[in-house]
Order: C-alpha cells, then structure tokens, then sequence
C-alpha cells in the first residue's frame, strides 16, 4: 500500500501554524484491511509514542492488529518527519499534513479531535488544546482584539 498522506483543508480567520501538539497527539481514524477489505466500525487512534513489534522481528510500527475477519495481521506507521503546520497562506486549499507508511491498513476516515494548537496570525498568541470534533473552532486574540477561528474543516487521503 505505502505511503498516504492525510490532507487538511480549513478556513484559517487571524491564526496559523494549526498543528497537531506533541507525541501523545491522536490521530483518530477508521482502518481498511488491505486484503478483505474490512473497515473498523470504530474509531482506533494512532500517536507518535506508541510502539507495536512486528511479527518475525522485523522492527516495528505505531500501531500493529489482525484483522477481525479474515486474520492477517497489518501495521500502520505515523512518519514523524512529515508531520507540517496548517498556515494563514494555505487557507481554503488541501495540504498534507502527516503521511502514513501502510502495510496491509489503509486509513479511509479521519476525524479531527483535542489537541490541535495553533497561533494567532498577526499576535502569535498561543492557542492549546484546540478540538476540532465539530469541525470549527472560535477564540478571541486579546493582544489583536480580534476573533480568530478556524472553519469548515473537511479532510482526504492522498496516495503519496
């Protein structure tokens, strides 16, 4: 399967560097066996702090599982050094913002949730533990006395 790389297109209003925040960070999706062509009927989260063996000895993956239907045993990685900030200039149109290296699942939904952080535009004031479950977020910048928010967040797979 290889590399999928996660796109993330918003409406930025005063903020940028939107970012997933640390090595606990969930990345909430639903999974597809490679094989069977199985999906999860619940959300599973991958973060970057987690670790699973591969069978055999060879290394491992963020996350490792068998699947439920037909047995065959697949691993999805997070690929750290591809993780990027969603920024001001990139508004309205879909980036990558993390890939995935995939063997035997395929990520087939992505809901964005806590944990989001970002800054304002102008201030750089810093915003935390952002969630973007309802797919919009509003604060108010005190140094700028601006709202800021991010808007209509939608999200797609791109093979890479």
């Amino acid at each position: 399967m290889g590399r999928i790389g996660l796109q993330l297109r918003a409406t930025l209003e005063n903020i940028t560097r939107l970012r997933a925040e640390g090595e606990d960070f969930r990345w909430y999706l639903k999974l597809k066996c490679g094989n069977c062509g199985e999906v999860s009927e619940k959300w599973q989260y991958l973060r970057l702090m987690d670790s699973a063996p591969l069978k055999g000895g060879r290394g491992s993956a963020t996350m490792v599982q068998k699947c439920k239907l037909c047995s065959r045993e697949s691993s999805i990685d997070i690929l750290s050094q591809t993780i990027k900030p969603y920024n001001a200039e990139d508004s309205e149109k879909f980036k990558t913002i993390v890939e995935f290296e995939c063997r035997g699942l395929e990520p087939v939904d992505f809901q964005p949730q806590a944990g989001f952080a970002a800054e304002g535009a102008e201030s750089g004031t810093p915003f935390n533990d952002i969630n973007l479950l309802e797919k919009d977020w509003n604060d108010y910048d005190e140094k700028t006395k601006e709202s800021v928010g991010i808007y209509e967040v939608t999200h797609k797979f791109v093979k890479c």
